[in-house]
């Protein structure tokens, strides 16, 4: 039996300054859809969404939501103005009863309820837009880069949430593992036009392919049967043309058909020049020393980085990473031990805060006023890798269009900005690439365009990134930051990472033992550096994926008995079912689906205890 949709768009037309965004776009979504939302940078995603949620109204069409279905949006720059403190947005649309939602929520996004909006960051913000949503629990979720400003911990809690979740969601992400991980369809917004797979994002390239190999074949016989027709229009003899109206009119429409065809959008034209070759040793660091009041970033933490090293550095939000990557590059001094950076090293510099853009400048005067593109006494040209080229030229290598070089950085969306900044980074030589989140906002083709070129790139690289995809794609070495000034060396990414970690589990008894470094750790080396004890032999019956799921399952338990607890103390209220009988039904339900969640989890628990014992 077909399931009746719960958001249908119908003939949705919508236009900015006259060029069409969506041009009769009709689009449904069912109960329990799990989409991921794809397209280019700036072809309409979040645009799309705000339709979707009511936000935006097209020009023509229409937008059914049926009645009891509730949507909810999380965008990229909430308005958290009328509140004080984010927990008092976070939960503005909940029941005081309901406010314990908030903060279980919280606490796996590592968001602090108690922080004033007004000295909040805009990642804070974004996390609390985030913690409102899923508090909420819609039928309909709209999710619109959650994942930024989130770690790699947070991420991975969202994305058990959303796997746990009866709810529908419609996603739109950079962090491809993340998309791979959740969703079963895919929407595809290409030059206007929004097609749908019911395959999820794991397929999208594929599909894509699929997709353009076959406009690639359809125009190619259109353009013979175009050749064929306008021959036989110049040779024929005036009569036939005359008795052939028709075939005249339809070789037109032919061409006007082709005419109209929309040319696919090229990938930015991005490419990096290593230059001189730096020193073989290119930051040594030696028994650093960093802490901010009484929290330890590093301690007697040692490291060698080698010429064409890619090194990532993960960890917690606030763990510090950047900071360490400061102390590496001269930018932060440490409390002890000493940095040394090698000869001819040439650093471009890539920073999570975009801060080496000003949003007031225009495009343009954002090239041109750069010192290292300038070209003396040419206001409309830049140095580019040492040859002088147009700014409007440049741009367009970078996909931004002539109307976009004299607008303000401002208007740029993320992903828009990100390209900018990669725009003045590759335009000089380097052969030191210090990139801090440079994923966040970009699309999947020039992500991908970003992995081959540092694939290809004779420089070294300093990479810090929560996209777990992109971090095994381009780092030869992860060094793992855990907190409390423990900051370890692995080979290889971010699943190298986490399987070695999982083989050199510390010994519970000997966890509160304080880490100690034990030498120079060189970026190449080829095992974990700590002092980690190795995990028992008899843990080797589970697989990779199950040594990881039994360590997460006490967590998700402890997750599913708290929420139970609070579930149990709000329906122990002596008047709710006579004073508030919905409610009193949707924690009752609530109740009985976290009992049937705490049986299924202790149940996996045991059967993998049970193999790991073997």
């Amino acid at each position: 039996m077909a399931r009746a949709p719960i958001l249908q768009l119908s003939s949705i037309s919508l236009a900015y300054g006259g060029d069409p965004v969506f041009d009769s776009l009709d689009l449904v979504v069912q109960p329990r859809d799990r989409v991921a939302l794809v397209g280019r940078n700036g072809t309409g995603k979040s645009t799309l969404m705000k339709v979707m949620a009511g936000l935006v109204e097209a020009d023509h069409g229409d937008v059914v939501i049926p009645p009891g279905i509730t949507v909810g949006y999380m965008e990229q720059e909430p308005d958290l103005s009328a509140f004080e403190t984010l927990g008092e947005y976070a939960a503005s649309q909940l029941d005081p009863a309901e406010s314990y939602k908030v903060e279980m929520v919280a606490e796996g996004l590592k968001l602090n309820l108690e922080a004033s909006v007004a000295t909040a960051s805009g990642g804070e913000k974004r996390r609390a837009a985030l913690a409102k949503l899923l508090a909420e629990g819609p039928e309909l979720m709209l999710l619109d880069e959650p994942t930024n400003h989130l770690d790699i911990e947070a991420i991975a809690w969202l994305e058990e949430q959303l796997k746990a979740t009866r709810a529908a969601f419609v996603l739109i992400s950079h962090d491809r593992a993340f998309l791979k991980a959740l969703t079963r369809a895919t929407l595809w917004i290409d030059r206007g036009q929004v097609r749908r797979s019911e395959r999820g994002f794991e397929h999208f390239e594929e599909w894509r392919e699929e997709v353009w190999a076959a406009e690639d074949d359809a125009r190619a016989k259109l353009d013979k049967k175009i050749k064929v027709e306008a021959k036989w229009a110049v040779e024929g003899i005036s009569a036939r043309r005359k008795r052939n109206q028709g075939r005249l009119r339809a070789l037109q429409d032919m061409r006007s058909e082709r005419a109209g065809q929309i040319k696919r959008q090229g990938v930015a034209a991005m490419d990096l020049d290593t230059g001189k070759a730096s020193g073989k040793r290119v930051i040594e660091a030696r028994g650093l020393r960093k802490t901010f009041g009484d929290k330890p970033i590093v301690s007697g933490f040692d490291l060698r980085v080698l010429r064409g090293d890619r090194i990532a550095f993960v960890g917690p939000n606030g763990v510090g990473k950047t900071t360490l990557l400061k102390m590496l590059m001269g930018e932060l001094a440490p409390d002890e031990g000493t940095v040394t950076i090698g000869s001819n090293v040439e650093a471009a510099v890539f920073d999570q805060s975009r801060a080496a853009l000003d949003p007031d400048q225009t495009l343009w005067d954002g090239l041109v006023n750069d010192p290292d593109m300038e070209v003396r006494g040419r206001a409309d040209q830049v140095m580019v890798r040492g040859t002088p080229k147009h700014v409007v030229a440049y741009l367009k290598d970078f996909l931004f269009d002539d109307s976009q070089a004299r607008a303000p950085i401002r208007s740029l969306s993320g992903g828009e900005r990100a390209r900018l900044l990669l725009a003045r980074i590759m335009a000089r030589s380097s052969n030191l690439l210090v990139l801090d989140e440079p994923t966040n906002d970009l699309d999947v083709e020039t992500l991908d365009l970003l992995q081959d070129i540092l694939g290809d790139y004779d420089g070294t690289v300093l990479l810090v990134s929560h996209d777990r995809d992109f971090i095994d794609r381009v780092a030869t070495t992860t060094i793992a930051m855990e907190g409390d000034g423990r900051a370890t060396v692995y080979a290889g990414g971010w699943s190298d990472y986490r399987h070695q970690r999982a083989l050199t589990a510390p010994d519970p008894a000997a966890s509160s033992a304080p880490a100690q470094n034990a030498g120079a750790q060189t970026a190449g080396a080829s095992r974990p550096q700590s002092t980690s004890t190795p995990a028992p032999s008899a843990k080797t019956a589970l697989s990779f994926t199950e040594k990881h799921r039994l360590e997460a399952l006490p967590a998700e338990i402890e997750r599913l008995e708290a929420e139970i607890a609070k579930l149990e103390e709000f329906l122990s209220a002596p008047d709710l079912f006579t004073k508030e009988p919905l409610k009193f039904q949707k924690a009752t339900d609530a109740l009985i689906e976290r009992h049937a969640a705490l049986s299924a989890v202790e149940e996996e628990w045991m059967m993998l205890e049970e193999k790991a014992s073997v």
